[in-house]
């Protein structure tokens, strides 16, 4: 339905990111939001707010994913984290059984709380079974790099160096996020589609990480496509979103500040 917004996504339990924030955008941006879950995470106040993760049985997820699309075949999805190869299978056999507008994706590679091992398995799943399956990625620093098998990213041309070979994976469009790891004053983002590449930029809002930006930026690309955008306007929509939410976060206990686009 074209007014309807999915994720399948991990939840945080704080609310800073994850689902949470993926359907917070949603709302605010005017679409109906339905989102599977795949993990739990929960950070864990009495050890430096690690991560506890928690995934979600395969057969549970599915379960989801055919209640969500039969009630409401959305055409736009986005998907967040997965945690697991097991996950990763169940979702991408899910997406490829369907007929999707746009599937956007958000590249968590690293599960915090994961061992090493089992991560780097995730990573290699998340390669070659939901990229392919991509027509909107939207990495930061740290994941474009690893994505474009690039040591570092610390110039505009190396954004766009690593869009385009990330392009090379499958996504019809690529969009890296600098935000405040690229030095300077602005937090840069570019736009591949495959021929041309687009320089979106606005002032940074301090040089601290704010918990939920990839997500919100993601959801809110997700909720514009749904709506009808084009990917380059409808990442514009998410850039400022996003600039909005970083302005008007959210303080906690929590020892980061999470996005919140007040009003």
């Amino acid at each position: 339905m074209a007014d309807v917004s999915y994720v399948i996504a991990g939840s945080e339990s704080t609310g800073g990111a994850g689902i949470q924030a993926d359907l917070r955008t949603f709302a605010q941006l005017g679409t109906y939001g339905v989102g599977t879950l795949t993990c739990v995470v929960s950070f864990d106040p009495k050890d430096g707010w690690g991560h506890r993760f928690v995934p979600i049985d395969g057969s549970v997820i599915a379960d989801q994913i055919e209640a969500a699309t039969t009630a409401h075949e959305p055409e736009v999805v986005k998907v967040g984290m997965l945690g697991t190869p097991a996950t990763i299978d169940v979702v991408a056999d899910a997406l490829a059984a369907r007929t999707w507008r746009h599937v956007v994706v958000d590249p968590v590679l690293i599960c915090k709380g994961q061992e090493p091992g089992a991560a780097l398995d995730t990573d290699n799943a998340l390669r070659s079974r939901i990229l392919p399956l991509a027509t909107v990625v939207t990495p930061n620093l740290f994941e474009a790099a690893t994505l474009a098998g690039m040591d570092s990213l610390t110039t505009i041309d190396d954004l766009a160096e690593a869009a385009k070979r990330i392009a090379d994976l499958g996504p019809r469009h690529v969009i890296v996020k600098g935000g405040v790891g690229l030095a300077g004053p602005d937090a840069v983002d570019v736009v591949f589609d495959g021929t041309e590449v687009t320089v979106l930029s606005a002032p940074k809002v301090g040089e601290e990480r704010v918990s939920g930006a990839g997500c919100s930026f993601a959801a809110a690309t997700t909720a514009e496509l749904t709506k009808g955008a084009d990917v380059l306007d409808a990442a514009r929509t998410a850039k400022q979103f996003t600039h909005e939410g970083i302005v008007g976060r959210l303080a906690s206990h929590v020892p980061f500040d999470a996005v919140w686009r007040r009003g």
